[in-house]
């Protein structure tokens, strides 16, 4: 399995398009792009970027392929929780509990009086303005100009 493929299996594993596992790791999509279809190996600092966004990741796997793609001693190293799970490590407190529901209020409305900005809008009236001269240019580098009545 090549590099490209372990970094195809990250990004199934994380459930992820290409897009936005290039904006989690901070690369550009089209650097990634050229990784996964085989035209460039990811640099060290792509791979590196990599492990620290996702730490879980035994680098010496990522790198080479070595051991197991999770770290030893990492808690998921058998589990990752996902976001659709209904069993996440704070289940026991539920959220539609009163008791551990927080709500937060609204800005009051003074608060709101205070940032109404009033803005007014006056018109200039200009004097009655004339055409005082008119030139028409012509294509052999001559021009006419008409002037209009004082």
């Amino acid at each position: 399995m090549e590099i490209k493929d372990r970094i195809k299996v990250i990004m199934e594993r994380e459930n992820l398009a290409p897009g936005t596992f290039a904006e989690n790791i901070g690369i550009q999509q089209s650097t990634l792009s050229h990784i996964l279809n085989g035209r460039n190996n990811p640099s060290l600092d792509v791979i590196m970027k990599v492990h620290q966004r996702y730490n879980y990741i035994n680098l010496e796997w990522l790198l080479y392929g070595i051991g197991n793609l999770a770290e030893k001693g990492s808690s998921t190293t058998d589990y990752l929780p996902s976001l659709f799970d209904e069993n996440l490590l704070n289940s026991t407190q539920r959220s539609d509990d009163p008791e551990y529901r927080k709500e937060i209020a609204f800005k009051t409305s003074e608060n709101a009086a205070k940032e109404t900005v009033k803005q007014e809008i006056r018109y200039i009236e200009r004097p009655l303005r004339k055409i005082t001269e008119i030139r028409i240019f012509f294509d052999d580098n001559t021009y006419e100009t008409f002037k209009g009545e004082k």
